[in-house]
């Protein structure tokens, strides 16, 4: 588990399959790779499993994904946990990830940062009560000159201010 978020109880499914259609997608990225380097293709196998599965990534898709490409599972574990952007316990259905690095800073994320806090009523690492919003801060998410930025499950929210992550997080509470 990463440490960005705060230590939660949770319950791992015992099993996992990817969809006919994320299975279809699996092997396809799983062709793109050279007779014998099939294991290359865990990152984007990791992400279709987080896609599938609300955002987060259960040990019995780690596991699954291991026997899928053949490999041992610990290698599986270990690209999993050095990943930031792999989740390894349930979050909101909108991870805002807030960056953090010094441009950013500089150009007010820590007042985006307090506006999330205040807004959703929660810390770094924790999740709403509704499930709707997990709040975290990131290391440079690269896109510096619109700093400060946010980014959103996968979309990128640039330059904003307190007020524009206000409205940000009203139209998301919305299903916007």
């Amino acid at each position: 588990m990463s440490s960005i978020f705060k230590e939660r109880k949770f319950e791992q499914p015992k099993s996992f399959k990817f969809s006919t259609g994320n299975l279809k997608k699996a092997n396809e990225y799983i062709k793109k790779y050279p007779e014998g380097k099939q294991r290359s293709a865990v990152m984007p196998l990791l992400y279709l499993v987080q896609e599938q599965h609300d955002n987060w990534i259960p040990l019995a898709a780690m596991d699954y994904i291991a026997t899928l490409l053949e490999m041992p599972m610990i290698q599986v574990y270990e690209v999993a946990n050095f990943y930031t952007m792999f989740n390894k316990q349930p979050v909101g259905k909108n991870l805002i990830q807030v960056c953090r690095t010094t441009p950013c800073m500089l150009r007010g994320a820590k007042d985006i940062t307090n506006t999330c806090r205040n807004k959703l009523g929660i810390e770094l690492g924790e999740t709403t009560e509704d499930n709707k919003f997990t709040l975290v801060e990131v290391e440079c998410l690269g896109a510096c000159v619109d700093a400060p930025l946010v980014q959103i499950n996968n979309d990128y929210h640039e330059n904003l201010t307190p007020e524009s992550m206000e409205k940000l997080i009203d139209k998301l509470s919305k299903n916007k």
